[in-house]
């Protein structure tokens, strides 16, 4: 009987195939005594290298497939396995207790994810995951079970899951792995971003897809609205055939917008530019066909290893970006540790509120060694391209003047040392504080740009953390004080003939897009597969029309007013969904 299962849409695309359960092997864990010490020992330090060999050969994988920020994850996952914090515990447990490996190591590993999941910080949260994944791998060779391998799959399924880890995801066959349905996860989860490198179709939360579905059941996962057909009727099939042949054709449409300028319907044009995490990612942005990159966040350099990467490690990641875009513009974004993510080989004191916290530019400012190093690799790498440099979290014009001030002296350094730098290098601040949005015109006289962090900017604004299911709906992009203060921004830097960016989720929002127009934002960076969308969406706007009306939106009360009008009113083209 044909029912329908809704979750959330977490990689656009259209798959119909027979479902695939993905099952957990059970590893039930019983405590024993054990009388030989150094033999128990040995047997754990085997499972723990049997694991270790298996995800370099997963990260090789995933580095392949998927790039070097995903790879980036079993890098981590690595470096769990070889943390003493965990391990050293563990054979503690095991010789002072006397009790096998997998007990102590279960105990052990319980104790670290019950601590980490009961924080409120999502980055916190997904180590939690991460210690789950691995220590779930070294039990299963403990207890001799063997572990699920999804690369192993040979016939087009959709997966349906609990949910599916990263070394799961990463082992995916994109031939017969037609895309995957999980009970649990959000857009921002692992699998989730995995999902959409991999432009599989994948719709995740839906809390009961494993207790609906039988392996074996034909199913039809719609990835545009987030909606499972379960044991759909022929007429229905055929009606979701028509509807992925349009979807397939939407994309061969954009496809030719490649190699075009952005332009709306009435001549006015803007830039479209991609974010990314690593010098990898810059295939994707010039096969998407953007006009440069407005956000490349340099955190994923410093993430998953046990030490800061050096100077020239860095100038040579810069020097491969600026070099692979053959001079369109790359906006660097510099160190953005804190919030969501941690180094944990730099031992910063935890934090009540981390995303209120010592973070992002304060940590910098704070410690310099760490920034310094960073604008040396940068203005060295400077001569390779076209670079402007952008500051986060700034919060007041001490910090923006303390920043440049040291970029300017590290600049003075190298060119009494000889060393060649840019004279062209624009500098600029993302605004994510209200407060930085509010006293935009001080700022718009001392900046080169503005790049508006909306992730940010409207959890800080409406007081609501993103990651907070219980106040998730307060996160409103459309809401008209998030409006106004983007308005507040394009025109304080306007009048003083500075440009203004926006890098976060909302530049690339197909409602949001037609406002951003009609508000002036010259620059709208997204994700590399959301250009050729967004692109075709901007041809069909009028730049005018939106602008007669803007005011109209700005005096609405709710943010369901401004998107129910945006839809009714401005969306002319409506295309199936934008890439997401």
């Amino acid at each position: 009987m044909t029912k329908d299962i809704l979750g959330i849409a977490a990689s656009s695309g259209i798959a119909i195939a027979k479902a695939f359960r993905l099952e957990n092997s059970e590893l039930t864990v019983e405590k024993t005594a054990v009388t030989n010490i150094d033999q128990e020992v040995a047997r754990f330090n085997q499972a723990l290298e049997t694991s270790k060999s298996e995800l370099e050969e997963i990260k090789e994988h995933a580095h392949k497939e998927l790039g070097e920020d995903k790879a980036a994850i079993f890098a981590a996952h690595l470096l769990v396995l070889s943390d003493p914090e965990l391990i050293n515990p563990i054979k503690g447990k095991i010789q002072n207790e006397q009790v096998n490996a997998e007990f102590a190591l279960n105990e052990v590993a319980a104790m670290f994810i019950d601590m980490f999941e009961t924080m409120k910080n999502e980055y916190m949260k997904e180590r939690a995951a991460d210690i789950r994944d691995v220590t779930k791998r070294v039990i299963a060779h403990l207890l001799g079970v063997q572990i699920p391998n999804p690369s192993m799959i040979s016939e087009e399924v959709i997966i349906i899951a609990e949910d599916l880890t990263p070394s799961d995801t990463a082992q995916l066959n994109r031939q017969y792995v037609k895309g995957f349905i999980t009970d649990i996860g959000g857009r921002t989860s692992h699998s989730a971003i995995m999902a959409r490198s991999m432009e599989i179709p994948a719709v995740v939360g839906t809390k009961t897809v494993t207790e609906q579905v039988t392996h074996g059941t034909l199913l039809i996962l719609d990835g545009l609205d987030g909606k499972i057909i379960v044991d759909p009727s022929a007429e229905t099939i055929s009606d979701y055939e028509r509807k992925k042949a349009a979807y397939e054709a939407q994309k061969a449409e954009y496809a030719k917008l490649v190699n075009e300028p952005t332009f709306s319907q009435d001549g006015h044009h803007v830039e479209l530019a991609a974010n990314i995490g690593t010098p990898a990612d810059v295939k994707s942005v010039i096969e998407n066909g953007a006009e440069g990159i407005g956000l490349y966040r340099t955190e994923f350099l410093y993430m998953g290893r046990d030490k800061l990467p050096t100077e020239e490690e860095q100038f040579e990641a810069y020097k491969a970006v600026l070099e692979g875009m053959n001079g369109k513009p790359v906006v660097v974004r510099t160190l953005d540790i804190g919030g969501d993510k941690e180094l944990p080989y730099l031992n910063l004191p935890k934090e009540m509120n981390p995303f209120l916290g010592h973070r992002a530019i304060r940590l910098c400012l704070d410690v310099q060694h760490l920034f310094r190093t960073q604008l040396r690799a940068l203005l060295r790498a400077s001569v390779y391209g076209n670079l402007k440099v952008m500051f986060p979290m700034i919060a007041t014009l001490e910090e923006f003047r303390g920043a440049k001030a040291i970029l300017l002296e590290e600049k003075q350094n190298l060119e009494a040392e000889g060393i060649e730098v840019s004279d062209s290098i624009e500098v600029g601040m993302m605004v994510e504080i209200p407060s930085s949005a509010i006293m935009a015109d001080l700022f718009a006289k001392e900046v080169d740009f503005f790049s508006i962090g909306t992730n940010d900017l409207i959890q800080y604004t409406l007081a609501a953390d993103r990651m907070n299911e219980r106040v998730s709906y307060l996160y409103q992009p459309y809401h008209p004080a998030i409006l106004r203060l983007v308005q507040m921004v394009i025109k304080a830097a306007h009048k003083e003939g500075k440009w203004v960016g926006m890098c976060g989720e909302m530049a690339g929002d197909e409602v949001a897009i037609p406002l951003l127009l009609g508000l002036g934002l010259d620059e709208f960076s997204m994700s590399a597969t959301s250009v050729l969308a967004a692109r075709s969406q901007i041809s069909t706007l009028s730049k005018a029309d939106i602008e007669a009306v803007i005011d109209t939106v700005l005096t609405m009360t709710t943010a369901e007013e401004v998107e129910t009008f945006i839809r009714n009113t401005l969306i002319k083209s409506q295309s199936l969904t934008m890439m997401k």
